[in-house]
């Protein structure tokens, strides 16, 4: 639902959308379920990238990206590594 929200929130709101990315994040880590943390964190990470964050994004990225060992040939995997080349 954060993440819904953030998403429609973005074009005219980016701290709405930030706090929603943000609590999109922390409930997903709660349900320790990484697949759409990994969503969310790709999401904020885009905002951060509009926003000249690119040290931050890159670095909440990758943290969550290297959790993963298996997979890297679903969707979200490839953009998210699509996403990090973007940043270096």
């Amino acid at each position: 639902m954060h993440l819904y929200r953030a998403g429609r929130a973005h074009p005219t709101g980016e701290s709405e959308a930030e706090a929603c990315f943000l609590k999109a994040i922390d409930v997903a880590r709660k349900q320790q379920a990484r697949s759409f943390e990994l969503r969310a964190v790709m999401s904020l990470s885009r905002l951060w990238q509009q926003q000249g964050k690119q040290k931050e994004a890159h670095a909440m990225l990758a943290e969550i990206y290297n959790w993963f060992t298996e997979g890297f040939d679903t969707k979200d995997l490839q953009e998210a590594k699509a996403l990090l080349e973007e940043f270096t």
